[in-house]
């Protein structure tokens, strides 16, 4: 494409690299350098091309990046460069009408040429059709995390996952995924039989589509589904990194939420999986180092997504002074260095009937303060508007 072709047009560059093809490739062009945060809510009335440097994020940033402008009505064709072109990215991006992706080190001509058929290609005609219902719905996606061992996270997140449900009006709209691949504990608690095959799950990756996700699932109840594995020593081994991706991705097309019990040590795709969360909650006791270790993993989750992302923290087991020497809420803020996004009140004997009869403790003792605690914090974090969302098929 000559410098007379781009005359006038208007080039998103997102990575700094990028500006030194003002004088080359994109000469004569209206350039406007930004970051990811750029992407979210784009169109094509804002620019007529998007050019990404794959090599200047992280590719859980990116993954974000990427969904947040697939769900733009009408976005700008879109050109991903670099070196390092993360698989979830990519097949992310080539989900969009216009889109193509360069290998980096390339020649300015193959650029220039890549650039020019990018533009060149018309839209499909929208077709004019009354909506109807659930046509174009968006999963969002929260992950619970505990930030020591026993602080209760399995039970939040099942809590959680519960209370969606109250809210929503059809079948099977909300999925629990137990992300502790080898010693999960979601299915004990909910008295369900885990039936995530992973060595099944590996070697059908490729083709894994909604249908076939549901050869995987546990129905817990109408709402309510559960992708747990059963417990295996070798089980973070059993399937490969991107058959896990490729599951919360069919996850996140199938259903109206997604709620994931994740492991808090990291893993392969754990970066990857909490990119892709509109909430990240870690769950922390009351104690002084459980306290610390939520402030410690909560900076680590902030500072390896690269985003901005602050991750919310949640302490579980309030309890009154009377029965001992419990930090109040304001000592472990402070101890946190930040606010907490709530407090679950302790409730022993709630937490252990539900445990031991098997189900959530909405359902056993739908009057526990456990019960009301998330419950508003749900109604909360629901009524705020989600941050990266993946289209529903």
């Amino acid at each position: 494409m000559s410098p007379q072709s781009l005359s006038g047009k208007r080039v998103l560059t997102v990575g700094p690299a990028l500006a030194a093809l003002a004088t080359g490739p994109l000469s004569g062009a209206h350039i406007e350098a930004a970051g990811l945060e750029r992407l979210i809510g784009i169109s094509a009335a804002d620019t007529d091309l998007i050019l990404i440097d794959a090599d200047a994020w992280s590719p859980p940033s990116l993954a974000a990046a990427v969904q947040a402008l697939s769900l733009c009505p009408a976005p700008p064709p879109v050109l991903l460069v670099g070196v390092h072109l993360p698989t979830a990215v990519v097949r992310g991006l080539l989900r969009m009408e216009r889109s193509d992706v360069l290998d980096a080190p390339y020649a300015p001509e193959v650029l220039s040429a890549v650039i020019a058929t990018l533009l060149e290609a018309k839209p499909a005609r929208a077709v004019q059709a009354a909506p109807t219902p659930h046509a174009v719905e968006v999963a969002r996606c929260w992950a619970v995390i505990g930030a020591v061992g026993g602080s209760g996270a399995t039970t939040i997140a099942i809590e959680v996952a519960t209370q969606l449900c109250a809210r929503q009006t059809k079948d099977k709209s909300v999925c629990l995924i137990d992300m502790h691949l080898a010693d999960g504990s979601a299915a004990a608690y909910l008295g369900a039989h885990p039936t995530l095959r992973l060595a099944e799950l590996g070697a059908a990756a490729e083709k894994l589509d909604a249908a076939m996700l549901q050869a995987f699932v546990t129905p817990v109840n109408n709402q309510l589904d559960l992708l747990a594995a059963p417990r295996d020593p070798d089980g973070f081994e059993a399937a490969p990194r991107e058959a896990i991706l490729r599951m919360l991705e069919v996850a996140c097309e199938s259903y109206d939420w997604v709620i994931l019990d994740m492991p808090r040590h990291r893993r392969g795709w754990s970066l990857e999986a909490l990119g892709g969360c509109d909430e990240v909650l870690v769950v922390s006791e009351l104690t002084v180092p459980a306290l610390l270790a939520a402030r410690s993993l909560s900076d680590e989750i902030e500072r390896d997504l690269g985003s901005g992302r602050k991750p919310k923290i949640v302490l579980n087991r309030l309890a009154s002074r009377m029965f001992g020497p419990a930090p109040s809420m304001a000592e472990a803020e402070k101890a946190l260095q930040r606010k907490a996004e709530a407090g679950v009140s302790s409730d022993w004997e709630a937490a252990a009937a539900s445990v031991n009869l098997g189900g959530p403790i909405a359902m056993h003792r739908p009057k526990s303060k456990i019960v009301k605690d998330i419950q508003t914090m749900v109604e909360r974090l629901a009524a705020q508007p989600a941050r990266n969302a993946v289209k529903a098929a």
